[in-house]
């Protein structure tokens, strides 16, 4: 992807090395909870979560401690240079993905209200709880923002092999995405639905995953038209919706694949909404809650 080296935004709160990691581990466990299922991993990152806590001392899914060291050797606080370049995409990221939703709100004469993005390490308190690492990024409509470890990023890579600036590109849109739905109503009319409704593999709630998924796809559109996007972003990005969907998930986690249980849809059904977003490039291509095949 084509970006601004050295770009700072003012939407960015840089909360790295503060080391909030205070609190007993049952109850940062209970804090989090509300969180995880909205995080990527959803029911499975309960269970690991769960079994981390017991065993490990609530060490995070992804090992080590709260205070751990992201990214690469330090050079001093809060990250070395590698760690310092990504946070200026990141701020790219963001502040392009926002002009861009706010130029699709103007169209339709509604205003656009930005989100901002906490950059923490281990965890953090936010507007929805304790906030930590392991839940992965997630965004919180109570306080408008979003939340990010940097080192999601190595594990995006490392672990699920979702490899490229666009495919952590992708996480930053995706994220917003719900700030977009958050700005529609549409989170507040999923949350308020009742859970039988919500729940399962057509459910509310992974239709509203997967049209955060589409409005990705459609920030994806608009950089392919200011001619952002290089040789092999787009399969970056689908490559990292597929990385993340649920019965990938649970395969990885040694059990069987039950659609009942998703919160976030198929590693297929994310790639499928991120493209039709990308490909149409409008809202109307995102009406996942009138499709009858997700």
């Amino acid at each position: 992807m084509r970006w601004d080296p050295g770009h700072k935004s003012p939407d960015v709160i840089d909360r790295r090395g503060e080391g909030d990691g205070g609190g007993s581990s049952m109850g940062g466990l209970v804090a989090i909870l509300p969180l995880l299922m909205r995080s990527r991993f959803g029911w499975v990152g309960v269970l690991l979560l769960v079994l981390v806590g017991v065993f490990g001392g609530l060490r995070g899914f992804f090992g080590g401690g709260e205070q751990r060291v992201h990214g690469e050797a330090r050079s001093g606080a809060p990250g070395g240079q590698r760690e310092e370049a990504m946070v200026q995409f990141v701020s790219f990221v963001l502040d392009d993905a926002q002009n861009t939703w706010r130029k699709v709100f103007a169209e339709s004469g509604r205003p656009y209200q930005n989100a901002k993005l906490v950059l923490f390490t281990g965890a953090t308190q936010t507007g929805c709880g304790r906030g930590r690492a392991a839940t992965g990024p997630f965004y919180c409509p109570l306080d408008e923002r979003v939340y990010i470890d940097l080192g999601f990023y190595q594990e995006l890579s490392k672990r699920f092999g979702a490899r490229g600036d666009f495919a952590q590109a992708y996480v930053i849109a995706h994220e917003i995405g719900h700030h977009v739905q958050h700005l529609m109503g549409t989170n507040d009319r999923v949350r308020s639905a009742a859970r039988g409704q919500q729940e399962g593999a057509s459910g509310l709630a992974v239709r509203l995953e997967l049209q955060a998924d589409c409005y990705a796809g459609v920030w994806a559109h608009s950089t392919g038209q200011r001619d952002l996007l290089e040789a092999g972003d787009v399969d970056e990005a689908l490559g990292a919706a597929a990385a993340i969907g649920d019965d990938r998930l649970q395969r990885e986690s040694g059990g069987a694949v039950q659609p009942e249980s998703w919160t976030h849809g198929s590693s297929a059904q994310r790639s499928r909404w991120f493209k039709r977003g990308y490909e149409e490039g409008t809202l109307a291509a995102c009406d996942t809650f009138g499709a009858s095949s997700l």
